[in-house]
């Protein structure tokens, strides 16, 4: 099987700070990891390799430094890695994203699966993913626990509120993939070293079929007006007292006095 992962560099949310000036996102000193969600999604590809032969490619849309979320993909045990990096992708929303990804993966060639984690930890549409498989016109399933593969059939587990249910579909198909699906290997210093020695090409607006009116900022519907950090809530009191009546005489006299009853 050929299989081909999308994966996306983001910012560590636990570091995450916001200007209060600007309201704009503090990006400088921010380390960035790979996507957790698409680290489930390269491991899954790894796994479906070593049962079912094959390779496993990965793929990123962003800027020069992402470069190293795909070496980390490498020295997980990735076969291949391409970025997507031009200045005319800056700037775009899930749907320039996914038209682009689409127009690189078709670039690469075809793949018998395309596996993407369920969504980005730092803009959480879970967008991506299906918008790619519409473009590429193959069928979609989200949110997937289990995947085995008999024969080009495909059974699958997607996880939902209430339980599972259980497709079967043919290939080629794309897959978004939740946390419970695996845990994600380490890489290894021979795979490490392996990767900081391989070249990662990289994929420019002319090297693509594309319209230019739909990339990057241009081709994008959706815009961020603002972002800014909720006010911070007071702390409440904790009552501490030797009987229940008093607390609650308490609690109700202080209620009284905020107005509040």
């Amino acid at each position: 099987m050929d299989i081909l992962v999308c994966v996306k560099q983001v910012p560590d949310t636990t570091e995450v700070k916001i200007d209060p000036q600007t309201n704009t996102l503090i990006r400088q000193g921010v380390p960035s990891i790979v996507n957790p969600f698409d680290k489930n999604a390269v491991e899954a590809a790894l796994q479906l390799k070593e049962k079912h032969g094959g390779k496993v490619v990965v793929i990123s849309m962003g800027p020069p430094q992402a470069k190293d979320a795909l070496k980390e993909c490498l020295a997980m045990g990735a076969d291949e890695a391409y970025l997507i990096s031009d200045r005319a992708f800056g700037g775009a929303d899930t749907l320039a994203t996914s038209y682009t990804l689409a127009a690189g993966i078709r670039k690469l060639g075809s793949f018998d699966m395309i596996i993407c984690g369920k969504q980005a930890i730092d803009g959480d549409t879970a967008q991506v993913g299906p918008e790619i498989a519409e473009y590429l016109d193959i069928p979609q399933v989200t949110y997937v626990a289990k995947v085995e593969v008999n024969e080009g059939v495909v059974r699958i587990e997607r996880e939902h509120e209430e339980g599972y249910e259980v497709i079967e579909t043919s290939l080629p198909v794309l897959l978004t993939v939740v946390k419970s699906i695996n845990e994600p290997r380490f890489p290894t210093v021979k795979g490490t070293m392996k990767a900081n020695r391989k070249e990662i090409p990289v994929i420019t607006v002319n090297d693509v079929e594309v319209d230019p009116e739909r990339l990057g900022l241009k081709g994008s519907p959706t815009q961020v007006r603002r972002i800014f950090t909720p006010p911070q809530r007071t702390q409440g009191e904790i009552i501490e007292t030797d009987s229940a009546r008093e607390s609650v005489a308490i609690l109700i006299q202080k209620l009284s006095e905020a107005k509040i009853i």
